[in-house]
């Protein structure tokens, strides 16, 4: 759901604002509500942000983080999984994680819900790679397929296949097969 008004609010005011569920996000210009997450895009979320923690945390080489909300350029977007590189994580003095995040995911992840359309989505990824993103993934799991973006290179599409998908080459080690991600469906 997009929200218009005679007066656009800028990116510091969207901010001021409190948070609401589900999330909104301000791209560009625009305040789009996401859409509410089902069950489908819940499981894969869910399994995806285990699977790439349990690949990488412990070793502090990235973290995943699910509906993290990230700005920077002049967007603000809510990724269904957020990568972050360990020495990229915004950190407090304390050394804690901070809460702001305001620079691009190393690689997002979005999970597209039943009636949503594409068109945004692909947006965001396409501006997260233009300002610092390695990888993003488009997962449709109505059409068990998931679609790769890659700064400046062609989209790749899989389906079907059991070979694995492309991943950050900081997830060395890490691999995932459409078969695999699809799967988890049926658990």
């Amino acid at each position: 759901m997009v929200h218009t008004s005679k007066s656009p609010l800028s990116l510091a005011a969207f901010l001021a604002e409190p948070d609401t569920q589900p999330a909104r996000e301000y791209l560009n210009g625009q305040i789009v509500t996401k859409p509410m997450p089902q069950g489908h895009h819940s499981i894969i979320q869910g399994e995806l942000v285990s699977a790439i923690n349990g690949a990488v945390k412990r070793d502090k080489i990235a973290r995943a983080f699910p509906e993290l909300r990230c700005t920077f350029g002049n967007w603000a977007i809510v990724p269904d999984v957020a990568v972050f590189t360990w020495e990229r994580i915004p950190r407090l003095e304390t050394g804690q994680t901070a809460n702001v995040f305001a620079i691009a995911p190393d690689w997002l992840i979005e999970i597209l819900s039943p009636d949503q359309g594409s068109t945004k989505v692909v947006k965001k990824i396409i501006y997260a790679l233009q300002h610092g993103s390695q990888l993003g993934w488009l997962i449709d799991p109505a059409e068990e397929t998931v679609f790769v973006y890659r700064p400046k290179q062609e989209i790749e599409v899989f389906e079907g296949a059991a070979e694995g998908l492309p991943v950050p080459d900081f997830m060395d080690g890490f691999e995932l097969t459409i078969q695999e991600l699809f799967g988890w469906l049926m658990e």
